[in-house]
């Protein structure tokens, strides 16, 4: 009887072996026949593969059960993978999740994925998909997360979509969808998330809105919505802020309906939406007052209601929103005054009243708005005076006060504003002089005085503008010679001053070679119009209206010879041959006597006034220990323009390739020779004795009253800022080499921090401080003497250290750099290498951008097109992105160590752990969940935070889990899941 049992037992046991050996290989089959219909460019699925030691459970992008052995989730995201989604996907019966996002995937979407029972996520945004959204998804019974955006969908939304009761996201922006909302959506009781941003959806937005009262993200902007907001849209404020999810990516609610054609008032009941963080109702046709309720929206802190045509006065009411940070209100019909009361608003970061009608002097109050950084109130019927009072505002960077009739004269407090990169005064009444005190914002890249009544003289001291990129001061009254000084604006890209009473020439702008645009018509000018340095790229029309200026044919009369005038008396002719005989004895004393080189040639920018002795050489290592100064002078040829591979604001850089060494980098500095001699010998010292793979290396310097030369290591391939920049010398830059290049600095900037004794602060990191040798690897440079060079530049003007766009903007407030500082300005290089865009470009801002995207979680649009066509895992890149928002947190307490970052960088997808029950949910918050799950016992206040928060302690104290082999997974008594193996990294 007991032998029966056990063959019974044995037997049964045979049977579901086999069925589960059976069963395996046949969803090894299908995903081997899906891959068949992807074209694999890169050779993401090498591991997919028939060989009787493949496990598909260990397979890329492959999740399986760690008891059925199902395949539950396929992430193949990111892979640069074409093809068509093939029918054969509906036979992996056991899929969760399905991300097949950030491909080349095209064709429609299959019906066979509705046959998919179990799938709570399907993700196929950034594809190429098309066709209409299939209607058997709703048939989906447990489907919560449905992201179809950016692809080309057209047709239009299933209104069986929206009786999936557990949806929860629907993400359907950047495609071609057609019709209409349906008042269905609200029966969707769960949704928190629904975003159609960017169709061609036509018809009113439904009168139901309000019963839809777990939207946290309603995105329904451009679109061609028209019609009133609903009355009803005030009830959504039920989703309160003690109300929200962790998972649901922000703690308030954001309404979007920007950009389509919604007509009548803004209704009065969105004043009682106490959860609202973000409201957009900006271009649109909207009328009527700005209801003065809004002003009890405490927790908001955008408010966006531009570009309709909206009238009446600013309610002071507004001054009561207090965590408010982006209030515009520009191209409408506004009249009245500015409220005083908006200078309460002590959070404001940019205010935005241009295009209106709006009258009244500027109040005082707003320079209470001490973290105020862009003011525009262009075209509007403002009179009075410019505050003084602005001073105050330090963290300003954008001040637009044009096209009013404000008068009196241009206060000097405004240039106690050191952050100030764009200065527009322009179509005003200012009369007086310009004063000279503007020359101390040195990171000023735009000023626009023009159309006044400015008189007096161009301040000499705008020569310390070295960021300067436009200076208009057109159509004045100004007076005296165009400051020789203006040769060392090396990054002037325009400079208008027609319309004045200029005197003397133009020869100071010879040297000025990045100028492309150049106005000087119609002023008291003489002498030649220069045609070296490319000058004559100049039109004509140019220089009109001068009558002493002549090398054109202007519409004065030109200096040719008429043929009357080709006779040539005597005289002249043994005047000249005197001459020529004069020229020939001064060249052959000239070839006889013996000479010395000149420190610099002629033209130079720091040219000696006086003759000084040799300036000596003192080398700090090995490189060019047999070399002296004479050899650098002859193989420059006296530091020749033809050798230049670099200009500045603060030096021009020459390679120099001397005999039997390697070639050097010649820094020359354009500022003054050093008051504190020793002291900066001293640092320079200091500075060439510290050697690391990522730090350029000083091989030696040259200090004296005629020149001061640095001597560094050449770096074959420039610096980072070029090969982003640069139109002529970009190169393709893969997702690799720059997350190595972000290494490389990262761990140059730890080497000074941390290891140094003392500890050196950069105090000016940037692209074009991080210099790249012949296999990229990033070489920071400019270290150990940016103060020095700012202390001796301290008796022209006030230096603010750093550069525009880069700088932290607690030195706004204190004037002091830290570590932090330099962490900061390593963020804002992340940015730009996962941009590809300039820090400050125009009257944008790179950090500005990334912060709006990352409010509308669209953060990932703004990517490189070459990382995304060379990075087989965006999810590194979202961790990146994350990180240089850490290291550009307004705080420098909540900010990382350059030790911490270099960690994250070493390993981005450090903190990434899919497990069976958080498939398809994004990396980060499958850590989050995991974390809650299993770490009661390691840290339980952590583990109990809200989501934004946790990443933020997880980045600063470098609190990344281990990776989790699944399989190891134990489930406790007390019903916690234990995982072997796991810690966490310090």
């Amino acid at each position: 009887m007991a032998l029966s049992f056990c063959l019974e037992l044995v037997f049964l046991v045979s049977l579901l072996c086999l069925n589960l050996a059976f069963g395996h290989s046949e969803e090894g089959a299908t995903l081997l026949e899906i891959k068949k219909f992807f074209r694999d460019v890169d050779n993401v699925l090498y591991d997919w593969s028939d060989t009787p030691s493949s496990d598909y459970c260990v397979w890329r992008g492959v999740t399986c059960d760690n008891v059925t052995f199902n395949v539950v989730a396929l992430d193949l995201r990111g892979n640069r993978l074409s093809g068509q989604i093939p029918d054969e996907i509906g036979d992996c019966s056991s899929l969760k999740s399905l991300d097949l996002s950030f491909n080349e995937l095209y064709g429609d979407i299959p019906f066979s994925i509705s046959k998919l029972k179990q799938l709570e996520f399907l993700i196929l945004k950034n594809n190429q998909l098309i066709g209409p959204i299939p209607s058997t998804l709703s048939q989906i019974p447990n489907l919560k997360v449905l992201d179809l955006a950016q692809n080309r969908l057209s047709g239009e939304i299933p209104r069986l979509i929206y009786w999936n009761e557990v949806l929860q996201y629907l993400g359907l922006r950047g495609n071609k969808l057609v019709g209409g909302l349906s008042p269905d959506v609200c029966q969707l009781t769960g949704l928190w998330y629904f975003d159609v941003r960017n169709n061609s959806l036509t018809g009113s937005i439904p009168q139901n809105i309000g019963n839809c009262t777990a939207f946290q993200v309603l995105d329904l902007s451009y679109n061609q919505l028209t019609g009133e907001i609903p009355f009803n849209i005030g009830f959504l404020q039920v989703a309160t802020l003690y109300e929200l999810n962790f998972l649901h990516s922000s703690s308030s609610m954001t309404i979007s309906l920007q950009g389509n054609h919604l007509s009548g008032k803004i209704p009065s009941v969105i004043g009682l939406m106490q959860a609202l963080a973000v409201l957009d109702l900006s271009s649109n046709k909207l009328n009527g007052p700005i209801p003065p309720i809004l002003g009890n929206l405490t927790y908001t802190e955008k408010l966006y209601l531009h570009g309709n045509k909206l009238t009446g006065s600013i309610p002071p009411e507004l001054g009561n929103m207090s965590k408010l940070h982006y209030l515009e209100l520009n191209d409408n019909q506004l009249t009245g005054h500015i409220p005083p009361e908006l200078g309460k608003l002590t959070e404001l970061f940019d205010l935005n009243v241009a295009n209106n009608n709006l009258e009244g002097p500027l109040p005082d109050n707003l320079s209470s708005c001490t973290n105020l950084n862009s003011l525009n109130v262009h075209g509007n019927k403002l009179n009075g005076t410019i505050p003084p009072a602005f001073e105050r505002l330090e963290s300003m960077t954008y001040l637009n006060l044009s096209s009013n009739n404000i008068k009196g004269s241009i206060p000097i407090e405004l240039s106690r504003i050191g952050n100030l990169d764009t200065l527009d005064i322009s179509n005003n009444e200012i009369n007086g002089s310009i004063p000279s005190s503007l020359g101390d914002l040195e990171h000023l890249l735009k000023l626009n005085l023009n159309r006044n009544h400015l008189a007096g003289v161009i301040p000499a001291e705008f020569a310390n503008l070295r960021s300067v990129m436009e200076i208009d001061l057109s159509n004045n009254h100004l007076s005296g010679v165009i400051p020789r000084e203006f040769m060392q604006l090396q990054n002037l890209f325009s400079l208008r001053l027609e319309n004045n009473n200029l005197s003397g020439d133009v020869m100071s702008l010879v040297n000025c070679l990045s100028l492309t645009i150049l106005n000087v018509s119609y002023n008291n000018l003489a002498g030649d119009i220069p045609t070296s340095n490319n000058f004559s790229r100049f039109l004509p029309d140019s220089f009109i209206g001068n009558p002493g200026l002549f090398g054109y044919c202007l519409s004065s009369p030109c200096h040719v010879s008429h043929p009357a005038e080709k006779v040539i008396s005597k005289a002249a002719i043994l005047g000249i041959a005197l001459g020529a005989l004069v020229i020939l004895l001064m060249i052959l004393f000239a070839a006889c006597r013996p000479h010395n080189p000149t420190p610099f040639p002629d033209g130079s920018l720091d040219k000696p006034t006086v003759t000084y002795s040799r300036p000596i050489l003192v080398i700090l290592h090995m490189n060019m220990a047999l070399h002296v100064y004479e050899d650098i002078m002859r193989m420059t040829e006296n530091l020749s323009e033809k050798y230049v591979i670099g200009n500045g604001a603060s030096s021009t850089v020459y390679k120099c390739v001397l005999k039997n060494c390697k070639p050097v980098a010649i820094k020359r500095l354009y500022s003054q020779y050093p008051q504190c001699l020793k002291e900066f010998e001293t640092e320079l010292e200091t500075v060439g004795g510290i050697k690391h793979r990522n730090l350029v290396c000083l091989q030696g310097y040259s200090l004296s009253p005629s020149g001061n030369l640095l001597f560094y290591d050449y770096m074959e391939n420039g610096s980072l800022w070029d090969f982003l920049h640069v139109s002529t010398k970009k190169k393709k830059l893969s997702w690799d080499m720059r997350l190595r290049i972000a290494l490389g600095a990262a761990q140059g900037l730890a080497y000074l921090h941390h290891d140094c004794s003392p500890r050196i602060i950069h105090r000016d990191v940037k692209s074009s401080n991080i210099l790249l040798d012949k296999d990229f690897e990033a070489h920071i440079t400019d270290f150990g003497i940016a103060k020095s060079l700012c202390i001796s530049k301290s008796h022209t003007s006030t230096y603010i250290m750093g550069t525009i766009g880069y700088i932290d903007p607690e030195y706004a407030r204190t004037s002091r750099l830290t570590e932090k500082s330099d962490v900061y300005s390593y963020g804002i290089v992340l940015l730009e290498l996962l941009t590809g865009r300039k820090p400050v470009d125009n009257e944008s801002n790179l950090h500005h951008l990334i912060l709006s995207k990352t409010a509308n979680n669209s953060v990932m649009e703004t990517v490189d097109p070459e990382i995304t066509d060379t990075c087989k895992d965006l999810g590194a890149v979202k961790k990146v992105f994350q990180l240089a928002l850490l290291c550009t947190k307004r705080q420098p307490s909540d900010r990382p160590t350059m030790h911490e970052v270099t960690r994250v960088v070493r390993k981005p997808n450090a903190i990434r752990h899919p497990t069976n029950k958080t498939a398809g949910i994004d990396p980060t918050v499958q850590s989050y969940l995991l974390q809650r799950r299993v770490c009661k016992s390691q840290d339980s206040t952590l583990s109990q935070l809200p989501f934004n928060e946790y990443l933020t302690r997880i980045m600063e104290r470098s609190y990344l889990l281990k990776p989790i082999n699944l399989r190891e997974r134990k489930k406790e008594k007390d019903g916690t899941w234990k995982v072997e193996g796991t810690g966490t990294t310090n």
